[in-house]
């Protein structure tokens, strides 16, 4: 994450909240987040540095007609900046200083395979003995773990991986 979108991350969520709007705000971020994940393209075409500045911005006035003045402002400010490359780091690391600012901690799990509800259950109850803020469980997936599941939040890790036990097993034998 470069500090450039940290630093315009901040400063959008700083007017946000001025006027009132950062869970609107919040609202644009998420959904530039998963239009740039969902779309190659846009992606490509942002850092590019054939397509000229004023299409960059037309097209994002365009495709993200309904966002709020703040989330405007932002593309009119990355125009004037020439950075619309950072744009996909600005909107997530806004998301992650959004959630802070609410009391809400991402806890990061990963799974060998797609969280079923049972699982979840089980993540949950770990959450809660780990930590008593608002939860948004973030669920990557990553079969070289085997099974089970490992757990961050913040600078905490719980790991309860297949893959993690094997290695603890691997070590206790070698001493």
């Amino acid at each position: 994450m470069s500090r450039a979108a940290i630093r315009y991350a901040k400063a959008i969520l700083d007017i946000a909240t001025a006027s009132g709007k950062s869970e609107a705000v919040n609202a644009d971020m998420k959904s530039i987040t998963a239009a740039l994940a969902e779309s190659h393209e846009l992606h490509v075409f942002l850092s590019s540095p054939v397509v000229r500045l004023e299409a960059k911005k037309n097209a994002l006035l365009e495709i993200f007609a309904g966002v709020q003045q703040e989330t405007q402002s932002l593309f009119q400010l990355l125009f004037t900046n020439k950075r619309f490359e950072i744009l996909g780091a600005i909107a997530k690391q806004y998301g992650h200083l959004y959630d802070e600012s609410i009391g809400v901690e991402i806890a990061k799990v990963t799974t060998a395979i797609p969280m079923t509800a049972e699982m979840e259950k089980t993540i949950s109850a770990k959450i809660a003995e780990m930590s008593s803020k608002k939860i948004t469980i973030e669920n990557t997936i990553d079969p070289s773990i085997i099974g089970g599941f490992i757990l961050r939040i913040g600078d905490m890790q719980y790991n309860a991986s297949v893959s993690g036990r094997l290695n603890e097993l691997k070590r206790e034998f070698s001493n």
